[in-house]
């Protein structure tokens, strides 16, 4: 099929649809690769459709009571009840609405705070870095939580019924200047680069230099604070109703702890009210934690998991106590003369591969000096790209 733009050219859009699934599929494969990544999605996706699930999973008003006391889990009750008889499961499943709302929004709104005012610093300069620079450094020495305690208590007396949504405007506004101070940063690294100066010289927009040259190369990074935020989210948010500064006739997991508090679950021995929602909690975060490392290792080829194609590329065989190296390695390896490095130099003078028994001690520092170098050489080469 072909599509004709405003200025007259014919674009084939079947190429357009061909370059989005290749993005797709090549998104999808970054996360099967990394197996941090694929065990964080797979648990973020795994609440994510029980919150939305909840009605399917559970015939029960988590707010309603269904029996007189609270009962240990059974068939009828499989994480059991609350003091009042609500069913815990229910809470637990749309609980997680609560919780996950007042995180995404959160790390989203303080994600783009971050951006909005790091960029716009570090590239304008001048007085508008000052002025920005003032405000994030303001925010930066304000207390965090405390000012979030104050806000919420504070909407709380005000008795109004949609606590979540004043305590995820509270953190978003007191969650976002030491991620915008790390862009700041960074952005003012990257526009002295070359590809930026060229940018600028050739004539184009400061909006469109800061769109499509600077921000791209700090997915990473921005990536990596909205999951910190996210978990900082989550965490403020389940502290904050649990010390009953939420809307406690709301199930969210923080509520479920603070009514397991009040009825002194821990000390009567009721563990069913406050361990599974202590547990997800624990594995949601761990989840956001695990995308957070596999980001990290995406974008710094140090911290990158070996790939075992990566390892064929360096053409050595370790067993017991040899070594194997290729004149390649080898050759890069000219410089270093200490004793246990003297098999590289012997296999760049042969020209071939070289397997020679030693210890096993001092096979395990020429094997560990080969990794070494191929993670340099894999840095080096993601610097020229």
């Amino acid at each position: 099929m072909q599509v004709t733009n405003v200025t007259g050219q014919n674009i084939d859009s079947s190429s357009i649809l061909d370059k989005a699934k290749d993005r797709g599929s090549s998104l999808l494969r970054t996360i099967v690769s990394n197996p941090k990544i694929a065990v964080g999605v797979g648990v973020v996706a795994f609440f994510v459709l029980m919150a939305i699930a909840a009605p399917l999973l559970t015939p029960y008003d988590p707010n309603a009571s269904v029996v007189k006391g609270s009962l240990p889990p059974s068939s009828a009750h499989i994480l059991g009840t609350t003091g009042l008889g609500q069913d815990l499961f229910a809470q637990l499943a749309y609980g997680a609405r609560v919780t996950l709302l007042v995180g995404f929004v959160a790390a989203i709104g303080s994600t783009l705070l971050q951006v909005l005012m790091g960029l716009s610093s570090a590239y304008f300069g001048g007085i508008v870095d000052e002025i920005l620079s003032l405000i994030i450094n303001v925010f930066l020495v304000l207390p965090g939580l405390p000012l979030t305690i104050v806000l919420a208590s504070l909407a709380s007396a005000s008795g109004a019924n949609q606590n979540e949504y004043v305590i995820a405007l509270v953190l978003m506004f007191t969650s976002w200047s030491y991620g915008a101070r790390v862009l700041r940063a960074q952005t003012l690294s990257l526009k002295e680069r070359e590809f930026v100066v060229a940018a600028r010289a050739s004539g184009e927009s400061s909006l469109r230099i800061i769109s499509t040259e600077i921000l791209p190369n700090e997915i990473s990074l921005i990536a990596s604070t909205f999951i910190g935020t996210f978990v900082y989210a989550v965490g403020a948010e389940v502290a904050l109703e649990f010390l009953g500064l939420g809307n406690t006739s709301r199930a969210s997991w923080g509520v479920i702890l603070y009514w397991a508090q009040n009825n002194a679950a821990l000390i009567v021995g009721k563990w069913w009210q406050f361990v599974p929602a202590g547990l997800c909690i624990a594995v949601l975060c761990a989840g956001l934690t695990f995308i957070n490392f596999g980001i990290d290792e995406l974008a710094n080829p140090r911290l990158r998991a070996e790939h075992p194609q990566r390892r064929r590329l360096s053409s050595r065989k370790k067993h017991g106590g040899s070594v194997t190296v290729t004149p390649e390695v080898a050759e890069r390896s000219k410089n270093d003369s200490s004793q246990e490095h003297a098999v590289l130099l012997e296999s760049a003078r042969m020209g071939k591969a070289l397997e020679v028994a030693m210890p096993e001690q001092q096979a395990g520092r020429v094997t560990s000096y080969v990794d070494l170098v191929d993670s340099v050489e894999e840095g080096e080469g993601k610097s020229n790209e």
